[in-house]
């Protein structure tokens, strides 16, 4: 190399449209007509208009009600729902005395207990009258001598009524697969009852004694198993 530097032209080459900000040249220029975004946004945007059938608005608001924060309670930090912290603080300010906050909680819990009593005296009074009615419905049932009806679900003895108190409960199974789940303990039941029974023969003739220790250990996992079951039938019994 002779180190000569080689000279480049002073002009710029030639160009066959405007150079500079705003100007890009022609190939990339949008065809007059035609749109740059043929396909339009693509879905999810934004701006989505909501369906008819939508209420995005209540959406967002019950999710921001249950939303998960952080506040501070005594000396600890604990986690509830955004709606449930606005009520504590509404509460707290109530209790130290702030006008405002005692009308608007008192109002909320007046509103609140009035809406409950109304289902709870709503739910007593049918339970009352499917009572009654299935009731009679038995009765004649036995009059005539009908037995090929199914029996009710849930029958009206599982129906209890505390007149006391006004409150109605339903002890058993109210539903076919709840049915057929009590009807499935009471037959495993009876499988260990019989279980039991045929250990506590065995017992009586059996004479080696390593034998008759391994039976009352059985007897023992037999006895455990029945009162669970047993505790569980009186859960969902009648």
């Amino acid at each position: 190399m002779t180190g000569r530097k080689i000279k480049l032209p002073a002009h710029k080459p030639a160009a066959d449209y405007d150079v500079g900000y705003g100007k890009p040249p022609a190939s990339g220029r949008f065809r007059p007509g035609r749109s740059g975004n043929p396909k339009g946004r693509p879905r999810g945007a934004k701006n989505k208009r909501p369906k008819l059938n939508e209420e995005r608005l209540k959406g967002i608001i019950l999710d921001e009600a249950y939303r998960d924060i952080t506040v501070r309670d005594g000396d600890r930090n604990v986690t509830v729902p955004m709606a449930q912290a606005i009520v504590r603080a509404l509460a707290v300010n109530a209790a130290k005395g702030q006008h405002r906050s005692q009308r608007l909680f008192a109002e909320m819990l007046t509103t609140t207990e009035r809406q409950n009593k109304e289902l709870a005296d709503a739910w007593f009074n049918t339970a009352l009258d499917y009572k009654i009615e299935w009731d009679r419905e038995l009765e004649r049932r036995r009059q005539l001598g009908i037995t090929d009806l199914p029996d009710p679900l849930p029958h009206p003895d599982q129906v209890r009524i505390d007149m006391n108190t006004a409150e109605a409960w339903i002890q058993g199974p109210a539903t076919k697969d709840e049915k057929a789940q009590l009807d499935l303990w009471r037959e495993r039941q009876e499988m260990f009852e019989a279980e039991r029974e045929g250990l506590l023969e065995d017992l009586e003739t059996e004479p080696d004694a390593r034998a008759r220790a391994l039976m009352e250990e059985d007897l023992k996992q037999v006895d455990r198993v029945l009162e669970i079951i047993e505790q569980l039938l009186e859960k969902i019994g009648y």
